[in-house]
């Protein structure tokens, strides 16, 4: 399978319709597997409104929508799953809260036996990070290429890179073995605009 882009929102969107029109932009440049609403600090309230702005753009797009952490939300809100750190809920609570259908991932820093354990209770996919400097969250846990690679050649749970991927290094990480790298400062942040970002990223990506 082809390494996809997984886009992470930026940590604050203060101007939900402003962004919007930012996603709709981003999503027309390229293929986008999923989009992460991510947003730190925050009331519900704040973040049940970006939501309902931003669910129907990417639906538009044929891209998956999970929110980070409130499990709750994404079953109120009807989004496609969430994503949970290590010191949230257990991918089996969450999806005794989502369902069946609904897509559930899990961090797993840079280890292998948390990203089997995930697998094992049933997580869709598991995500190594972070791999490079980033800027968009505090790193407390370093990783290795070689982690996505021994994954890939030895378990079947999809897995994501994340963590300071811009289009300089997208490449490796995909060579190494993600199935999809998240991103979030390499398209938001980018001088020419959200669309030149995804459209960097993807030509990285199919060098």
């Amino acid at each position: 399978m082809d390494c996809r882009l997984y886009l992470i929102t930026p940590p604050r969107i203060d101007d939900a319709q402003a962004f919007a029109r930012d996603l709709e932009s981003a999503l027309s440049a390229g293929d986008v597997a999923a989009l992460q609403i991510r947003l730190k600090d925050v009331s519900l309230d704040h973040l049940r409104s970006v939501t309902r702005a931003i669910v129907p753009v990417a639906h538009a797009h044929d891209v998956a929508v999970l929110m980070n952490d409130h499990a709750e939300l994404a079953k109120e809100l009807n989004l496609d799953g969430v994503h949970v750190g290590q010191s949230d809920m257990s991918p089996k609570d969450a999806r005794r809260i989502l369902g069946p259908k609904a897509m559930i991932g899990v961090t797993c820093h840079n280890s292998r036996h948390l990203a089997m354990d995930a697998a094992e209770a049933g997580a869709d996919y598991v995500a190594f990070g972070a791999f490079y400097p980033t800027t968009t969250k505090t790193v407390e846990h370093m990783a290795e290429l070689e982690t996505l690679t021994i994954w890939q050649e030895s378990m079947e749970a999809p897995c994501v890179a994340i963590g300071g991927i811009t289009a300089e290094n997208a490449r490796e990480v995909a060579e190494a073995g993600a199935d999809f790298i998240a991103v979030s400062g390499a398209v938001w942040n980018h001088p020419d605009g959200p669309a030149a970002g995804v459209r960097a990223l993807l030509a990285a990506l199919s060098a």
